[in-house]
């Protein structure tokens, strides 16, 4: 896990140092590090050299996070890959309920960030499209808005969110030229904090 996170690390780093290079004042790299997390392992996984050593194992659901920026400019991105599948050794049962569940999820919430439409919207959909596929969003997991140098920007929107969660959570409508990290993570379990679910993320920029 640690090589994979060094890793990420150091082309994110060697990428953007290849940009804008007469441009001394500019500062670019990584926004957020990489980060690896394993099957119940929700997100932002991201181990120092002296914790003790994850290897990756046949079969283990991985989600890798990362992100890069430019001159403050924020793009983060995740994907989750199944160690070992391929055309002969496909996903099956619940990984690949969740898998397509979070896929299906995503793709509504693109259609949604758009301007004028509500981030409750998105909230319910995602919420529909993993129930089709018996899953679960984890509960009060937030899509932030990003902003130069900053990236929990003031609108969000919640998956998943409790009776008080969605009292506490402001409505809001997207508009035009915004930009969000869309942070879909759905779970084969009731979608809260636990050890024996799999949860699968995709994060896309707009």
């Amino acid at each position: 896990m640690v090589d994979l996170c060094e890793e990420g690390d150091r082309l994110l780093t060697e990428e953007t140092s290849k940009i804008f290079k007469h441009q001394k004042e500019m500062r670019k790299g990584i926004a957020f590090p990489t980060c690896v997390s394993v099957n119940n392992c929700i997100c932002h996984f991201s181990p120092l050299k002296s914790d003790p050593d994850v290897v990756i194992k046949d079969g283990d659901v991985v989600k890798i996070d990362l992100g890069a920026h430019v001159d403050g400019f924020i793009a983060v991105v995740a994907h989750t890959v199944v160690v070992g599948a391929s055309n002969e050794s496909k996903v099956t049962g619940k990984k690949a309920d969740v898998m397509m569940a979070a896929y299906y999820a995503a793709e509504a919430a693109l259609r949604l960030v758009r301007p004028s439409k509500e981030n409750y919207a998105v909230t319910d959909a995602i919420q529909k499209v993993a129930e089709s596929y018996q899953c679960k969003p984890i509960s009060g997991m937030l899509s932030h808005e990003l902003k130069q140098f900053r990236i929990d920007g003031d609108k969000s929107f919640i998956q998943n969110p409790t009776d008080a969660q969605r009292k506490e959570h402001d409505k809001c409508e997207f508009e035009q030229y915004e930009v969000y990290a869309v942070d879909v993570l759905i779970s084969t379990g009731e979608g809260k904090v636990c050890w024996s679910c799999l949860v699968i993320q995709v994060l896309i920029y707009l």
